[in-house]
């Protein structure tokens, strides 16, 4: 089963931010909690956690300066 991973809401105000850097690589195993990619907002650079296990399936956003909104689906996993 593929299981979206979204650019996730990290403050009441944020609506946007962009990934500073994935933490693993398509292929890597995945555990609930482990931190995963680095997203960069306006005030700070903080570690998203996975929400699901799995196998990291497919990342559909790379780092960039470009700025992705909240929800966004960012990668997949295959769990």
């Amino acid at each position: 089963m593929r299981i979206p991973i979204h650019m996730p809401k990290l403050g009441y105000d944020m609506e946007e931010g962009r990934i500073e850097s994935w933490l693993v690589a398509v292929g890597d195993e995945v555990k609930r909690g482990q931190p995963i990619a680095e997203i960069e907002t306006d005030k700070i650079v903080i570690e998203m956690e996975s929400l699901a296990g799995g196998v990291l399936a497919e990342i559909v956003v790379e780092p960039s300066e470009d700025l992705i909104d909240v929800g966004t689906v960012i990668g997949y996993l295959e769990g």
